[in-house]
């Protein structure tokens, strides 16, 4: 059961000022992963099929420097149009392939440097901008607001990379409330309205909660659960719909 298609385009649920402050620590916690690889763990698979931990980087590298400049996000969509398939594969895979020269030392500092400059820009889009529908690039055709992307999307993909490099890597992630759960508390609003069902939501850890809306209780771990919804374990039922990271 997956519903992903809205008719108009989707917008932020959270606060302009929260999404900020949660995009630059994101980054921070991202590079800070990053800093603690040992040789052997930059070159250990991930659930994203193809990926081991040094390109999952890469291609998180280069979302940081598409949201720090213009002209380079409107470089890399250009050369992604230009190959077959759905156009985030397209352009993620051009992310993995034009870091694959950097060693990993350099990943690092790149990413470091640019980190900052990713959370400037992304703040700094005026409002018109900001209204503006553009499509996801997903094979779901959604249609999002420039805000969506720049506020939810662009922090959830490099939050739910961290969470796949420690998994396969086997380390404990940073999860506090402040952070990952006003993170996973977005995805849970906007889970519920996708579903539209009543239940009632027990997230366990740091970034978990509670949400009661009069159903069936679901009961887990709060990464696990946004692993069910981001596509990387079948879920079943209301676990089947998914939300976009």
């Amino acid at each position: 059961m997956t519903t992903m298609t809205n008719t108009a385009p989707r917008r932020p649920g959270l606060e302009r000022r929260t999404a900020a402050r949660l995009a630059e620590t994101e980054y921070q916690r991202f590079v800070d992963v990053l800093r603690t690889l040992t040789p052997d763990e930059w070159a250990t698979p991930t659930e994203c099929p193809g990926w081991d931990v040094r390109a999952m980087a890469g291609h998180a590298l280069g979302m940081a420097e598409m949201a720090a400049s213009p002209l380079e996000s409107a470089r890399q969509q250009r050369a992604a149009r230009k190959r077959d398939g759905v156009l985030i594969d397209a352009l993620t895979a051009l992310q993995v392939e034009e870091h694959a020269h950097l060693s990993t030392a350099e990943v690092v500092a790149r990413f470091a440097a640019v980190a900052p400059k990713a959370a400037r820009a992304r703040r700094r889009v005026p409002g018109l901008l900001r209204r503006a529908a553009v499509s996801s690039g997903t094979e779901h055709a959604e249609k999002w607001t420039v805000a969506y992307m720049m506020d939810v999307i662009l922090t959830r993909d490099p939050w739910m990379h961290r969470m796949d490099i420690h998994r396969a890597v086997g380390s404990t992630p940073v999860l506090t409330a402040e952070h990952d759960g006003a993170l996973v508390a977005d995805v849970v609003e906007e889970w519920a309205g996708r579903h539209g069902q009543p239940f009632t939501l027990v997230l366990s850890g740091p970034a978990g909660g509670e949400w009661s809306h009069g159903g069936p209780e679901l009961r887990l771990d709060a990464v696990e659960f946004c692993r069910f919804l981001s596509g990387r374990a079948p879920g079943e039922g209301l676990l089947a719909v998914e939300v976009p990271f």
